[in-house]
């Protein structure tokens, strides 16, 4: 950036380098860590941090009350992503023999173990190379604020947690069912999840502390202490219902794990606007400006008001306009790149709609420097943008617009003097479709991470989920198109 320069530019591949390596992350996990362990030599310690794998690995906490799924979502999430089961069962696989005769002595008489040998536990099963380097999920961890809180204090932050929940009634019913494969661990339910094979069924055993008196301790111990754990979690929490069919429940499970936890960097919209005419791109940018004081973006604003200017790039533009030619793409992304370097856009974010319009200007435009970080395809069908666009009017004396189907005028004689502008008519803008679709398929691919927004709907209803999707953080799966 030139100091001596004025109107003064950023360039654009500061914002494109600090979000694409996550820097403001990097300082904040150093910051904490330093905080947790306290090293004698801070640099060094930055140093080994820095030279450590990438740390963005699911870390995930499944918590809720006895007989709501805990364990079969654990192991689901397990698989999925290959994480690190941590159980209690599993911790005292891997502590050493001091620690796993310490706490079993505790399990043997069924008290729960002290907080400070719970976390050695913990900290021991989290430190092993398969939870370190794939992530981990805790199975029932942490049972109470104490616990939870010890978890903080030695640097375990869960990125998601996962409270699942249903009425206690259904819970007693449903534990009543439980049965367990003594040979496989795994979990079935007499009535709702029975198993295939015959042999399986056989083995089944009831499970233990299942009765309902059992039960009805288990729940009272739970909602003792689920408060205070939410409290420590409140920001990575999602309550799922457990009382519905388990592949729904799951199906919520993945969404949520799928999202990205929010994070404190700063943030700068930089959003494209894409779909064919008719498919309320201007509306939606207009929105986006307003709410967020971003700057819209607009290649035919930018070019009337270059020719309004009397600028040379105004000039260059006046002959093509003047014939209702298209403007040649090195002209235009003179003009886009001359706006987008601006400190206005550079600040507070940018919205561009209806550009770029083709492969080939889409590589101009990122070639530039300005990358951004939200595309979205307002898709909706031909027939609807007719209905939309054809039916639509305006009336010369009062300037009013109005619509033949979604609203009329009220007066026959402001009816009968209604104009149409010759640009909707069906014809033209039956051949303006056939352009986008002939190019919608490059710019698809080449915006892979695009998402998909149903354009059909009620404007706010589109403005709601096209800002949704800008506020949280992008999924780390491919997300489905929004219906």
């Amino acid at each position: 950036m030139d100091a001596t320069q004025r109107p003064i530019r950023i360039p654009p591949e500061f914002a494109n380098y600090s979000e694409k390596y996550g820097i403001f992350d990097i300082f904040k996990r150093l910051l904490s860590q330093l905080i947790i362990e306290k090293p004698n030599d801070p640099l060094d310690f930055i140093i080994r941090e820095l030279q450590k794998e990438d740390d963005d690995v699911p870390q995930i906490i499944v918590i809720g009350p006895p007989g709501s799924g805990r364990g079969s979502v654990s192991k689901m999430l397990s698989k999925t992503f290959g994480l690190a089961h941590v159980s209690t069962e599993s911790m005292l696989e891997s502590a050493d023999f001091k620690l796993k005769k310490e706490a079993s002595a505790y399990i043997a008489k069924d008290q729960p173990l002290p907080t400070e040998l719970w976390l050695k536990l913990v900290k021991t099963r989290l430190g092993m190379p398969d939870a370190v380097k794939k992530g981990w999920v805790l199975d029932s961890m942490p049972e109470t604020r104490e616990q939870a809180l010890a978890l903080s204090a030695i640097g375990v932050f869960p990125k998601h947690c996962i409270l699942l929940d249903a009425p206690d009634l259904v819970l007693i019913e449903r534990s009543s069912g439980k049965r367990i494969d003594p040979k496989t661990g795994d979990v079935y339910h007499a009535t709702f999840d029975t198993p295939m094979s015959t042999e399986v069924v056989s083995r089944l055993l009831r499970a233990p502390g299942n009765s309902e008196a059992e039960m009805v301790r288990r729940l009272v111990a739970f909602h003792r202490q689920i408060d205070g754990i939410r409290t420590c979690y409140n920001h990575v929490t999602k309550v799922i219902n457990a009382d519905q069919p388990k592949a729904d429940v799951l199906s919520q499970v993945m969404t949520f794990v799928c999202q990205r936890s929010r994070s404190a960097a700063p943030h700068t919209p930089r959003i494209i606007l894409l779909g064919p005419i008719g498919s309320g791109k201007t509306v939606q940018a207009a929105q986006l400006a307003k709410k967020y004081k971003i700057v819209n973006v607009s290649s035919g604003h930018l070019i009337k008001q270059a020719i309004a200017d009397s600028s040379p790039v105004g000039q260059m533009c006046k002959p093509y306009v003047d014939r209702g030619a298209l403007v040649p793409d090195d002209v235009v992304l003179t003009l886009l790149k001359d706006c987008l370097d601006g400190l206005d856009c550079s600040t507070r974010g940018w919205v561009l709609d209806g550009y770029p319009r083709s492969r080939e200007q889409a590589e101009l435009l990122e070639a530039t420097g300005h990358v951004a970080n939200r595309i979205f395809f307002l898709d909706i069908p031909n027939d609807a943008v007719v209905e939309r666009l054809s039916l639509r009017s305006t009336d010369p004396v009062a300037g009013d617009r109005y619509h033949l189907l979604y609203h009329p005028p009220r007066i026959p004689e402001i009816k009968n003097r209604l104009a149409v502008n010759p640009r909707d008519t069906e014809d033209v803008v039956r051949m303006q479709l056939g352009e986008f679709r002939a190019v919608a398929g490059d710019l698809e691919d080449f915006y892979s991470n695009a998402l998909h927004i149903n354009a059909e709907q009620d404007e706010h209803h589109v403005f709601e989920m096209i800002e949704s999707m800008i506020v949280n953080p992008l999924p780390k799966c491919k997300p489905t198109a929004m219906k």
